[in-house]
């Protein structure tokens, strides 16, 4: 069976890049194994959230001697921001306290984790952070745009900084990622905070956690916000509970057709998963958008 594709930026895409999980020593040939048999199935394209993926990724690229095995690979946004030359997670702490002084309690719930520090950045000290280019270069460096060429930007970090008012600095990352020949994805942990937010960036797609039970509840603004967003968006792990495993179809119905997701990054952890998204894909056509004149 063929996989409905899309197209992004003149680039056809599967409608469904696969995530598998490989960390650790004990998961590590498992994943491995999964993704060649997720290969010989037809899927093509994987997401690629740390450096083991990559390795693995590689290897069977290289294996199969395939060039349209396609790798999608996550950076975390804080690989390229410093605070008075030294690297802004160093920091840590401090900022996920500043951020928790300007939050919401619902935002910080989602977005923050736990910290006891009190101390905060002031607005002086926020508007000295700075782009990193050199070391931001460095993380590009480990990375083949022939075999990865598709950059998902953002993670915590990306968030983080659109709470502080410095998109500029994720501005400065997507440019340099197309400087280098990457296609830049934003990605962000929550829908309705990252997407307004985030709009202006000059990515090809936006890379957000779609939670379908949240997403459909009657109302709901996050629902809303998809729907109405006009630029390509991809759903990040949205086949998370078991209940949408048994029915993967009705899954990607939502996703495709109602909410008119681009693409998704379901996370099988076994072969059977990897036939049920197949299987599920089996209604699901391809999505060619007409050219803007």
């Amino acid at each position: 069976m063929s996989i409905p594709v899309v197209l992004l930026e003149n680039r056809k895409i599967p409608r469904v890049i696969l995530s598998i999980p490989i960390e650790g020593a004990s998961l590590r040939e498992e994943g491995s194994n999964l993704l060649r048999e997720a290969y010989v199935l037809g899927f093509t394209h994987f997401d690629l959230p740390t450096s083991q993926h990559l390795e693995a990724f590689r290897a069977w690229r290289a294996l199969s001697e395939d060039e349209n095995l396609t790798g999608w690979f996550r950076l975390d946004a804080k690989m390229g921001v410093s605070f008075l030359g030294r690297p802004l997670h160093s920091f840590e702490s401090k900022l996920i306290a500043t951020l928790g002084k300007s939050l919401s309690a619902e935002l910080s719930r989602r977005l923050l984790p736990t910290v006891s520090t009190a101390e905060v950045f002031t607005q002086k000290e926020i508007d000295r952070f700075a782009f990193d280019r050199s070391r931001f270069e460095g993380a590009l460096s480990a990375l083949r745009p022939e075999e990865t060429p598709f950059l998902i930007i953002g993670e915590r970090y990306g968030d983080w900084l659109l709470a502080l008012g410095r998109i500029d600095l994720l501005q400065e990352m997507t440019h340099v990622a197309r400087e280098r020949n990457f296609v830049p994805i934003f990605s962000g942990q929550w829908p309705a905070f990252s997407l307004p937010k985030a709009k202006s960036l000059d990515v090809a797609a936006y890379a957000v956690p779609i939670r379908q039970k949240e997403v459909a509840s009657q109302g709901s603004h996050t629902a809303e916000l998809i729907k109405r967003f006009d630029k390509p968006l991809i759903a990040l792990n949205p086949l998370r509970s078991r209940r949408i495993w048994n029915n993967p179809t009705l899954a990607f119905r939502f996703l495709f057709e109602e909410l008119k997701i681009y693409a998704a990054f379901p996370e099988p952890a076994s072969s059977e998963e990897v036939r049920k998204i197949l299987e599920g894909l089996a209604s699901i056509p391809s999505f060619i958008p007409p050219r803007r004149a």
